[in-house]
């Protein structure tokens, strides 16, 4: 236990940074700016793709129905896959939170990494795997960034920050900070000795199980400091980083489903090449000082002079965030949008006089996350004739309310994100 308090002690207060930075970003910049310029199969679209995906905080599983939306918008495949591998790779919260457990250059290669990875992904799609334009479907809205107030978004950015956020993330943040304290205190050091000195090896290793375990950009981290401290070698704990949360089951198959098999193979080929060439880099012609004694550092001061009453304060506050995220995700939560008029049709008392619309009940599966949950409802909202559409993430309970709806539609709209609609 006293091993993974440490670790909250350290990522604590960046973490809570990098939360509201995230939430900042999410109320103050519109969707549509994403979305303008990735549908042109060129390498500026690539590149503006993965621009936009490095600062962004989507976990491994809410990054896929967001680019599966993309693509549905307009964006090209190498956009798309650009976006697929800079995105769950890092994010502003995740490169704080870098900063805070494994130092400066880790926290500076991280975005560089992602970014140059997912160019390569992108641009080697946009060569090998002719893009096939889709149908560009109107998507409304349902955030219009210019008409409200100030303080209505600094609400909405806390809100996404410390609730939607810590929903998405918290479990596997807190499941990162206990398999790192296990690892700390399980695993002997001897253990790792057969990849001392062997850089190859150690990559290959980690990436045997990076790829299709399912690890977010911050809970990868308590992990690879573990994996570090026991001897693995910098450029496997940067694999670790980047294969982990970059792929995993989910994101393959609806790849292969949505994008089609060579789109897979080129994703899953230039991932792989690329953590390995970035891998060996960093073991071969960076000083490993630069790393290991930021992480030993780190650990150190945590563990031998105590922390900061600050650092305390904030791990109360994370602690308690995390909480009150749990008991909303398991209580269930209704989002419901109705966007003709603006009103939340869950309420005991409706204004926007839709009693006589159609409603249809169905459940969602392959939901994991706020992300899957909001691209669902936009989805949904896409669809002819669909005034409102509210989903429960919890159970995958979906309620949409209409005249004359199609649900082949319904059902076409969420196969394009990857989901699945059981009427």
């Amino acid at each position: 236990m006293k091993e993974i308090f440490d670790l909250i002690n350290e990522m604590s207060p960046f973490l809570l940074l990098g939360f509201l930075l995230a939430g900042l970003m999410h109320s103050f910049v519109p969707n549509t700016l994403y979305t303008r310029y990735l549908s042109r199969n060129s390498i500026k679209s690539v590149i503006y793709s993965a621009l936009f995906g490095v600062p962004l905080p989507l976990c491994s599983c809410g990054v896929i129905p967001t680019a599966m939306s993309l693509r549905r918008e307009g964006a090209s495949k190498g956009s798309v896959v650009s976006f697929l591998v800079s995105t769950p790779q890092t994010g502003v919260d995740s490169i704080i939170a870098t900063y805070s457990l494994m130092g400066l250059p880790f926290a500076i290669l991280r975005p560089i990494v992602a970014f140059v990875t997912a160019i390569f992904a992108g641009q080697m799609v946009n060569v090998f795997d002719d893009d096939t334009a889709v149908e560009v479907k109107e998507i409304k809205e349902t955030h219009n960034h210019e008409h409200h107030s100030f303080m209505y978004k600094i609400k909405e950015a806390l809100e996404y920050a410390f609730l939607d956020m810590m929903e998405d993330i918290g479990k596997w943040l807190v499941i990162g900070l206990v398999v790192a304290g296990l690892i700390t205190v399980l695993v002997p050091d001897s253990f790792f000795e057969v990849f001392k000195d062997n850089s190859l090896l150690s990559i290959l290793f980690v990436l045997l199980f990076s790829i299709p375990m399912y690890l977010c950009a911050t809970g990868s981290i308590p992990i690879a400091v573990a994996l570090m401290l026991k001897g693995l070698t910098p450029g496997a704990a940067l694999v670790l980083l980047m294969a982990g949360p970059a792929s995993n089951m989910a994101s393959i198959l609806v790849i292969n489903k949505v994008l089609g098999r060579k789109t897979l193979i080129i994703y899953l080929l230039t991932l792989i090449c690329g953590a390995i060439v970035f891998a060996l880099g960093i073991d071969n012609l960076l000083p490993r000082e630069w790393f290991v004694p930021n992480i030993a550092a780190a650990h150190g001061d945590c563990c031998d002079e105590g922390s900061s009453w600050f650092s305390i304060g904030c791990t109360i506050l994370m602690c308690i965030l995390l909480i009150n995220a749990f008991i909303n995700k398991y209580r269930g939560k209704s989002h419901c949008h109705c966007h003709d008029h603006g009103c939340e049709c869950g309420e005991d008392h409706c204004e926007c006089d839709c009693e006589d619309d159609e409603t249809l009940l169905f459940h969602i599966k392959g939901m994991n996350c706020n992300h899957c949950r909001t691209n669902a409802e936009k989805a949904l909202l896409s669809v002819s004739g669909v005034e409102s559409a509210s989903v429960i993430l919890e159970g995958g309970s979906a309620n949409v309310t209409g005249h004359d709806v199609d649900k082949s539609a319904i059902a076409s709209a969420l196969s394009d994100l990857g989901f699945e609609a059981e009427f």
